[in-house]
C-alpha cells in the first residue's frame, strides 16, 4: 500500500503574508459574531498531535462558517501545521484569494476531479507539516441529522495511508442565554492509519461514518445539557443586548448603585 510520503507532487502554494493578514482580520471578526468558540474537554486534544505524520480532520458541515472556523481552529490547535482544505472549484473561482490561504479547487462529480483530489491531497499529506480539513458530507447538513452518507473520496484517500491520524470533528452553533451564538467543536477518537492495514474503501467509509456520528452525539449531549464546564473556551466574544438597551441598563445600575453585568447568563463570564 502506498505511503503518503511517496507523493512527488508539491502541495498547493500558500502566501504566508496573506495568511497572517487573514488571521489578523478573522480574530476580531469572530469575536464580533460569536459569544464563545470552544472545544469539548473530554474530546481528543489536537494539541497532542505530534509533528511529522499526516493529519486529516473530517467534520460535519452545518453552516457557512465552517471553513473560517476550521482555519481558526487549525491556527489555535495545530499552529505548527499549514491548513489545507478542498473546496468546490466553481466556488473557488469566485474567491481566488482562498487559493493562497490553503484551499484547493475540486471539480465535483467528475472522474478527473476525483483523480485531482487524490493527487493534490496526497501531496499535501506527504509534507508532514500540514493538516487536511475535509467535510465529506458534501453539503450543508443539520448537526443532528446523522443519516447523510459520506462522499467516497475521503475513504478512498484513507486507503492510501500507511501512517497518520484521521480525526473526526463535530461542529454546532447553538444559542444559549446570550444574543450571539456559540461555535462548539468536539474532536472524536482518531483512527491511527498504522492499525488499518487491510481495510478497503467500504470498511474505511463505515468507520469514518461511525466516528463522526459518535463525535456529533457526544457534542449534542453537551449542548442540550448546557454544560459550560465541559467546554474549553478558546475565544470569548461580546455579550449584552446592544448599545441602546445596554446603555439604559448601565444607567439603571448607576442609579441603584449595583454592579452592571452585560451578560444574560452564567456561561463563560
Amino acid at each position: 500500500m502506498p505511503d503518503a510520503r511517496s507523493s512527488d507532487a508539491p502541495p498547493p502554494a500558500v502566501s504566508q503574508w496573506l495568511q497572517t493578514g487573514f488571521h489578523a482580520f478573522i480574530h476580531p471578526y469572530l469575536r464580533r459574531h460569536f459569544h464563545c468558540i470552544g472545544v469539548c474537554r473530554e474530546g481528543f486534544d489536537l494539541r497532542r498531535v505530534e509533528p511529522g505524520p499526516p493529519v486529516i480532520i473530517f467534520g460535519n458541515h452545518p453552516s457557512w462558517w465552517d471553513p473560517l472556523l476550521a482555519h481558526y481552529l487549525n491556527r489555535r490547535l495545530l499552529g505548527g501545521r499549514q491548513f489545507h482544505a478542498p473546496i468546490d472549484a466553481a466556488a473557488l473561482r469566485q474567491y481566488r484569494v482562498f487559493e493562497k490561504l490553503g484551499f484547493y479547487g475540486i471539480e465535483l462529480g467528475t472522474t478527473s476531479g476525483a483523480a485531482a483530489f487524490l493527487k493534490t491531497s496526497m501531496a499535501i499529506l506527504a509534507s508532514g507539516t500540514t493538516a487536511l480539513w475535509i467535510t465529506p458530507e458534501g453539503r450543508f447538513c443539520d448537526p443532528r441529522d446523522h443519516a447523510a452518507e459520506l462522499m467516497p473520496g475521503l475513504a478512498h484517500l484513507c486507503t492510501k495511508l500507511d501512517r497518520g491520524l484521521v480525526i473526526p470533528m463535530a461542529l454546532e452553533y447553538p444559542f444559549w442565554e446570550e444574543r450571539l451564538p456559540m461555535c462548539l467543536a468536539n474532536f472524536g477518537e482518531p483512527i491511527d492509519a498504522t492499525t488499518t492495514r487491510g481495510w478497503d474503501k467500504a470498511t474505511w467509509n463505515a468507520k469514518l461514518h461511525q466516528r463522526l456520528r459518535s463525535a456529533q452525539r457526544e457534542l449534542s449531549g453537551v449542548v442540550i445539557a448546557r454544560e459550560s464546564a465541559a467546554i474549553d473556551p478558546l475565544m470569548l466574544g461580546r455579550v449584552g443586548a446592544g448599545i441602546f438597551y445596554d446603555t439604559m441598563r448601565r444607567f439603571k445600575s448607576w442609579l441603584t448603585r449595583s454592579t452592571f453585568r452585560p451578560g444574560h447568563g452564567e456561561h463563560f463570564r
